[in-house]
């Protein structure tokens, strides 16, 4: 596979062999953004859930790589059937996980610190008014529970699996928050458990920037988190393949037809491997098995 290259995903489920050691096979899924009955679908295109939503993949591991709500119809919807695709997964020996994405530090700051102003290096901000301008939905925060804000802000950032380094954003600023894996994951666990809004803003606005392994350098840029982290490549969402493509959605078409995204997008000489399908544009919900089949 040559770097840049778009993987065309299967569609049908294939036998899924476990891995030698007694662990399933690993799926990775990308942004979500409320769009449930699109999770649904690809879930059970990959044999991951049956005709009634549950578990149905025995030792299969799953993890979604973040932003759940926002933009699309059925935020807290999709929590809820993380949440409980997890208790399911554990009871069949395999697991459902799910990592931190900007758009739970979006959704937490809204609910937690609403207009409180903070400093955004461009004046003041609040969370309330970057969630709105960033596809919050009333219909989420009219639900979201005390056991979601739990769950959200216990979520991991980094995980490592099967030499695949799995993050949400497509930034090196993981680097700021610890040199290992579990630093990086207990030191934003500890900001957000501080509940000072500052610090969780900054951190909102550092896991929100995107990019940095597209252009020129970009590959350094990913060979310098897999030599940090481990592993020997990124997985993540966060921006959209279309946006990584050069692709902005349906603005110069005429027909009202969305990008069109096949699968994961491989770039930063293959060393990542992007997972947002661009689904808030009419592009695709990806639900992955890995490795890749370069």
């Amino acid at each position: 596979m040559n770097r840049g290259d778009t993987v065309k995903i299967q569609t049908i489920p294939e036998a899924r062999p476990d891995t030698g050691d007694g662990r399933g096979p690993l799926y990775v899924v990308g942004d979500v953004h409320g769009y449930l009955d699109e999770l649904v679908a690809a879930l059970a295109a990959q044999g991951l859930i049956d005709a009634d939503g549950n578990w149905a993949a025995g030792n299969a591991r799953l993890w979604f790589l973040g932003d759940f709500t926002d933009r699309g119809p059925d935020g807290i919807g999709v929590i809820d059937l993380v949440m409980r695709l997890s208790a399911e997964a554990a009871a069949a020996g395999g697991y459902c996980k799910a990592l931190m994405g900007n758009h739970e530090l979006l959704l937490i700051g809204a609910k937690r610190f609403s207009d409180t102003p903070v400093n955004s290096g461009a004046g003041t901000a609040t969370f309330q008014a970057a969630w709105l301008l960033n596809g919050g939905q009333k219909s989420d925060m009219d639900r979201l529970q005390d056991v979601h804000l739990q769950w959200m802000s216990r979520l991991d950032a980094v995980v490592e699996e099967d030499g695949h380094l799995l993050m949400h954003s497509d930034t090196t600023a993981y680097l700021d928050y610890g040199s290992t894996i579990e630093d990086v994951n207990d030191t934003i666990t500890a900001i957000l458990t501080r509940n000072d809004a500052d610090e969780c803003w900054d951190l909102f606005r550092k896991l929100t920037k995107r990019f940095a392994f597209r252009d020129e350098g970009g590959a350094d840029a990913v060979r310098e988190l897999l030599s940090t982290y481990g592993g020997q490549r990124i997985v993540h969402g966060h921006s959209p393949i279309p946006y990584l493509l050069g692709e902005v959605g349906t603005e110069d078409g005429e027909d009202g037809s969305g990008p069109v995204v096949n699968g994961p997008h491989v770039y930063a000489d293959g060393l990542a491997i992007a997972m947002d399908g661009g689904v808030t544009m009419a592009g695709k919900l990806l639900v992955v098995q890995l490795p890749l089949h370069d």
